[in-house]
């Protein structure tokens, strides 16, 4: 960095705000100035202005009051932030379809871009591994049958007294597991699917209503159910369209005003002149390292299907949480950490007063606290009234 520019941030502080311990030679510039216009006027700078704290009075008709300037403040206006994000299918309403067996791929009941009910067949897998849960299936059935009529037969002999109870119970004992095993079997043929016959065909249901967003696959395929984490696409993804979510991007200056349940409008350069209402969902906890931004997740609804997957969005939040007023920028000085302005309240007097400064709107400064809309501001000479002020130990 230059020493032209090393000089000029020590003497700027913040935008809009300028450090008052750099004017003594201004001050002086342009208090000479306004002596020397005129005889008369070296006669009314004779009449040093007072100083009481940090209140500055100059005399009625005192030269010195051409070299300031003020301008009313103004109520302020609603802020508006806008983040940056893409859409994304909500993961709520989404579901990624790989295939539970190891199989070729047969055929294709589905395309790209069709509605699909819960159950549909999206696909036949021709699947050995399959097979053998028909089969099982089927050997669960004939033991339980089997274990079924020896349990009655030998129920009948003990009765009578010809077969002993050791039998008996075991033959009991038997008929239980075929029967746990058999519920097992039907229970897992339950959840895939598939006919009474061993076919060997799995078919691919949905697992929910939706859409077909994509399709990752052709026939005659070979597939297998440890693609789902050897980071290969899904077959399929069905997703409800008509809602989607907001990915955001947020800095921690947004943080005071984000908020879950918070309506926002999402603007996209595919529709310039139409908003669309979203709702904040959450916000996330932690502030990503690498680029320091912090992600917001808002829903959209989408029953026209005009917003798509991966649009980048742009997100107007408005901020109206708080009162106060709005300042001209030249205004506002610094001393130390803290911001003030000069209140002209006539007549030469001209009041320093603390403000709590709360971003900019339209180039003026937003002020929380400290003004009152009427009231009039300093914009021109403010730093050398903060020269008088600090001269005379007001700080």
């Amino acid at each position: 960095m230059s020493d032209r520019r090393r000089s000029a941030r020590h003497m700027f502080g913040p935008p809009g705000v300028v450090r008052a311990e750099f004017v003594a030679a201004a001050l002086a510039a342009l208090l000479g100035l306004a002596a020397g216009c005129s005889d008369k006027s070296r006669e009314g700078a004779a009449e040093a202005p007072v100083v009481k704290g940090a209140s500055v009075v100059f005399p009625d008709g005192s030269p010195q009051l051409a070299a300031f300037a003020s301008e009313p403040v103004e109520l302020t206006r609603p802020i508006t932030h806008n983040l940056t994000g893409r859409l994304t299918w909500d993961e709520d309403r989404t579901v990624r379809v790989f295939s539970p067996f190891a199989g070729r791929i047969q055929a294709i009941r589905v395309r790209a871009g069709e509605r699909v009910a819960v159950g549909q067949t999206l696909a036949s897998i021709a699947s050995p591994d399959f097979g053998q849960t028909q089969a099982e299936a089927s050997r669960a059935a004939a033991d339980f049958a089997v274990a079924q009529k020896n349990v009655e037969r030998l129920r009948d002999l003990a009765a009578n007294g010809v077969a002993p109870e050791k039998d008996l119970h075991a033959a009991e004992a038997e008929f239980e597991r075929a029967r746990a095993e058999l519920e097992r079997v039907r229970a897992r043929k339950t959840l895939y699917g598939g006919g009474d016959s061993v076919d060997q065909l799995y078919p691919l249901r949905a697992p929910v209503a939706g859409v077909v967003v994509e399709k990752n696959l052709n026939p005659g395929q070979e597939v297998r159910p440890d693609q789902i984490t050897a980071n290969v696409p899904p077959l399929f993804v069905i997703t409800d369209p008509a809602r989607l979510w907001a990915l955001l991007d947020a800095t921690e200056r947004d943080l005071r005003f984000l908020r879950p349940g918070l309506t926002v409008s999402l603007r996209t350069p595919a529709y310039p002149d139409h908003a669309f209402p979203a709702r904040i969902e959450s916000v996330s906890d932690y502030v990503d390292p690498g680029t320091r931004m912090i992600k917001v997740r808002a829903s959209v609804a989408n029953a026209g299907r005009e917003l798509k997957g991966e649009m980048f969005v742009t997100a107007e939040i408005t901020d109206a949480s708080g009162t106060g007023v709005l300042v001209p920028p030249q205004a506002v000085f610094s001393v130390g950490d803290r911001h003030f302005v000069f209140v002209d309240e006539g007549h030469g007097h001209y009041q320093r007063t603390e403000v709590s400064r709360a971003g900019e709107v339209d180039g003026h400064v937003a002020v929380r606290s400290g003004l009152a809309p009427g009231q009039r501001v300093v914009t021109g000479g403010s730093l050398l009234l903060q020269q008088l002020v600090a001269s005379e130990g007001g700080g």
